[in-house]
């Protein structure tokens, strides 16, 4: 029998927002669709692969993550991750400066997210995220993903949740009242992500499989 080769895994990027809230802390989670062939009728991050126009700087741009340890990720992986969140919930993650929102748009045609920060004269903060870690999809998944996984407060984000569609029941939720439609992956990063919040120093690790089984380890690269 012929074996067929695996999928070649796109790089992608999220972004876990957690916020205080009455009964502890509060995560932004939406459900994947039905239909949909990856992890459908899981709840997950905002998030999705890494575009082309990703690797161009922001105008007025700021900052990087911080990271906990190991290499820093790209920033473009940084752009991908707040770009795809503004995407699908409405929330960008920026510092107020006006002068620099004026001066961006001088310089080329912008993208919607571009566009979103200067009519609020924003701009980018990359300094508000930390670098989480980074996992990659079993060979034997059809659609394969290298995701990297960022960190950020809650309450930094602003703008109105409003989602494209992409991510169904989008909410802010009681992490002690998150159920089971949650994927091994996502339930690991949230626990390592609420660990971070609190003020934890903890290596980025990655999480991956080989022979179907879960293997955890120190990340390294970007």
């Amino acid at each position: 029998m012929t074996k067929v080769p695996s999928a070649r895994p796109r790089q992608a990027a999220s972004l876990i927002l957690i916020r205080p809230g009455r009964e502890g802390p509060e995560v932004l989670t939406g459900r994947r669709g039905a239909a949909t062939r990856f992890m459908p009728g899981r709840y997950v991050f905002p998030g999705g692969a890494v575009h082309p126009e990703d690797r161009r700087p922001w105008p007025g741009e700021i900052g990087s993550p911080v990271r906990l340890g190991g290499d820093p990720p790209h920033l473009r992986l940084a752009r991908a991750a707040l770009r795809e969140t503004w995407e699908e919930t409405g929330l960008v993650l920026a510092r107020g400066d006006g002068d620099g929102a004026t001066r961006a748009t001088r310089r080329h045609a912008l993208s919607p997210i571009e566009n979103a920060l200067a009519q609020r004269r924003l701009r980018p903060d990359f300094g508000l995220l930390t670098y989480l870690g980074r996992a990659i999809t079993p060979t034997s998944s059809p659609i394969r993903f290298h995701a990297r996984f960022f960190l950020g407060d809650g309450r930094d984000a602003s703008g109105e949740l409003v989602g494209n569609g992409e991510l169904e029941d989008l909410a802010w939720r009681p992490v002690a009242a998150l159920g089971h439609d949650l994927s091994d992956v996502t339930r690991f990063m949230l626990t390592h992500a609420l660990a971070v919040w609190h003020g934890a120093t903890i290596a980025t690790p990655l999480y991956r499989y080989v022979s179907a089984a879960v293997r955890i380890s120190a990340a390294a690269g970007r």
